[in-house]
């Protein structure tokens, strides 16, 4: 008895599924894409007949204004554009040095939580209890107030060395920059790629032999060992900048604003405490198995974290750090509520002499909307590489 097999559909048939999809698919790009349409042209058309200007042409037009804070030289008779890459800067800024720090802060008070001594677990869970649940807009205020209220007055400024640290900021020396100083970057560029190179190596010799080695003096060494060349090899240039206490300022050296200083800490330390927890539930995570085998080879709490419980939390921790990371460079925008310079205190001000609401605010939502991308980029890319696979 012969069986027929069943009638084979066509690829362009309705009852095809994979077509079905494709036209559904179609069919809501072009209602997103009429909607968005006729958002845009209702918007353009009740502009014209309230007689609003339109468009981006500003951005090539004077700005007008100075810029406080800028880590390169900004003129009021330059661009909006160029104000715009100031404010961007700015918010680059303060966003890279928080994750930076907020990451090191979490991850020690995440461990932290795990100690064997009361007093720092104690001490690890009050830190994020408190600062977790004060708003962070509360504590840029009160930072801020802190740095403005409470240090002294410029003429009395505290010194430490050749520090000074005032209601005025933080003053620092620099280093004069020439032909020393960019063999100093370059010897330091080279150390960094050196210290990748052994730790991957590193890496491969543990997993072979299951030999341990420093995975961060070693590395450390290299880099300073690399940028001392660098100073040599340039000339052991020690020319610096160095500030100065006058009559009304701390003149000379580099400066970090209050304004800068208080957002920074503010939201590093709000941060922290929500990576901390992160931290804390990733090595929970990790079955109680691994820490009691850790032990049975003898290795002590140190390496038990670093070798053991860490490497496993990975895949835990950094979905979630992932959005604390995308939280601070958004929270970055509350800035303005302590004058300090970043994308939107610029925005805002564009947006008063210009009129321009509607380009300003897309501006702001495509800087954001572009850093946000780049980072949930970058750290899935990290995610793929330290997952881990099935041999």
């Amino acid at each position: 008895m012969s069986t027929k097999s069943p009638p084979r559909r066509q690829p362009w048939s309705w009852r095809s599924r994979a077509f079905r999809s494709v036209i559904y698919q179609a069919v809501a790009l072009a209602v997103i894409g009429l909607a968005a349409w006729f958002l845009w042209s209702n918007t353009l058309t009740n502009m014209r007949v309230r007689g609003i200007q339109s468009g981006f042409d500003f951005l090539t037009q004077p700005a007008g204004f100075s810029i406080g804070e800028s880590l390169y030289p900004f003129d009021s008779g330059e661009s909006y554009l160029r104000a715009f890459g100031v404010g961007l800067t700015n918010t680059l800024r303060v966003a890279i040095a928080g994750i930076v720090l907020a990451t090191i802060i979490g991850t020690l008070i995440g461990i932290g939580r795990f100690s064997r001594n009361a007093l720092v677990r104690s001490l690890c869970s009050a830190y994020v209890e408190c600062f977790r649940n004060i708003p962070v807009l509360l504590q840029l205020f009160m930072w801020y107030l802190v740095l403005t209220e409470v240090l002294p007055a410029i003429q009395d400024a505290w010194k430490v060395g050749p520090f000074f640290l005032s209601k005025g900021g933080l003053n620092f020396p620099v280093p004069v920059w020439g032909p020393g100083e960019a063999w100093v970057a370059g010897g330091l560029l080279a150390g960094i790629v050196l210290a990748w190179a052994y730790r991957r190596w590193a890496r491969r010799r543990f997993e072979l032999t299951g030999r341990i080695r420093s995975m961060f003096w070693v590395p450390a060494a290299i880099v300073l060992a690399a940028g001392l060349a660098g100073w040599l090899l340039g000339g052991a240039s020690t020319v610096f900048d160095v500030p100065k206490k006058g009559e009304f300022a701390v003149e000379n050296g580099g400066a970090l604003t209050p304004e800068f200083l208080a957002l920074l800490m503010g939201l590093t330390i709000y941060t922290a405490a929500f990576i901390a927890e992160v931290v804390r539930s990733g090595i929970a995570a990790v079955p109680a198995g691994q820490a009691e085998a850790a032990a049975a080879l003898g290795l002590d709490r140190h390496l038990e974290v670093r070798l053991v419980l860490l490497p496993q939390a990975l895949r835990v921790i950094i979905p979630p750090l992932t959005n604390q990371y995308l939280n601070l460079t958004k929270n970055s925008s509350l800035a303005v509520a302590i004058g300090y310079p970043d994308v939107v205190s610029i925005a805002n001000t564009a947006m008063n002499q210009t009129g321009r609401a509607v380009e300003c605010i897309a501006i702001l939502m495509s800087v954001y909307l572009a850093l946000s991308l780049l980072t949930s980029a970058g750290m899935n890319w990290y995610n793929a590489r330290v997952a881990i696979k099935e041999r």
